[in-house]
């Protein structure tokens, strides 16, 4: 069986909790030692012209890029929140060969601009599909987020084909995980295996369980959250981290 290691985190735009500190070049190193073969990133910075001019090892290239060359992999953007001085958005990092991308705009207020990832990767004879998706702080929105979410996976995703949804779900209310097994029978991999989600935020004392990975047609074989001593600094979400077999 093919074994598939995913990693997803809200990178905060590749600054620390406080924006005090340029963290990308450091996170770099962390994922390139973690070595996923499938990286899920939210808050990714497409182009800030302020902080470009403010940091002098600010990234030649999106942040995106940056990292994908950094360990050899291919990198896809999404766009999602455009500024005067910049854009954010989500990215998937992979290993894999792709075969086709699309973003989905799921904004439901002008103040959070969000969107859904999805992309889809040739593993020898089987297509994997992977969504990367940061959902709303308001509750009322992100469960018409959730719907439409589902919505792209019963008209996109064929129901035998392996599927991983991850990402920054802003689930402080713990309501995605019964909608989505009971409308599209994705398990959440740390529940699977140890019955509790994980606690992600914030990075320095982790109570909440914001970020997620669920799955579909994979068999989950461990998951951890990243050790908060190594990540602290880096975002002020920590990463989460989940091994399958296909």
């Amino acid at each position: 069986m093919a074994n598939i290691r995913v990693l997803s985190l809200n990178m905060h735009k590749g600054m620390n909790a406080f924006n005090r500190r340029l963290t990308v070049h450091r996170l770099a190193s962390l994922l390139k030692d973690a070595q996923p073969d499938l990286i899920f990133l939210q808050e990714v910075q497409g182009e800030h012209r302020i902080r470009e001019d403010k940091w002098i090892d600010w990234p030649n290239h999106r942040q995106d890029t940056f990292l994908a060359n950094h360990l050899d992999l291919d990198a896809v953007y999404g766009g999602n929140a455009f500024y005067p001085h910049g854009h954010h958005g989500n990215a998937l990092i992979s290993a894999f060969p792709l075969i086709h991308s699309r973003n989905v705009d799921i904004s439901q207020n002008k103040l959070e601009q969000r969107g859904m990832l999805h992309c889809i990767y040739q593993m020898g004879s089987m297509q994997l599909h992977a969504i990367c998706v940061h959902l709303n702080l308001l509750a009322n929105d992100r469960k018409k987020q959730l719907f439409l979410l589902m919505d792209e996976i019963h008209r996109h995703v064929p129901f035998d084909a392996p599927l991983i949804l991850a990402g920054d779900f802003n689930d402080w209310r713990n309501e995605a995980t019964h909608l989505l097994l009971t409308h599209a029978g994705l398990h959440e991999s740390t529940f699977a295996l140890k019955g509790r989600l994980p606690k992600t935020f914030p990075a320095g004392w982790p109570m909440l369980s914001l970020d997620r990975i669920y799955f579909r047609h994979l068999k989950v074989q461990s998951t951890e959250v990243g050790d908060r001593l190594t990540w602290r600094g880096i975002s002020d979400h920590l990463p989460l981290s989940s091994s399958f077999d296909l």
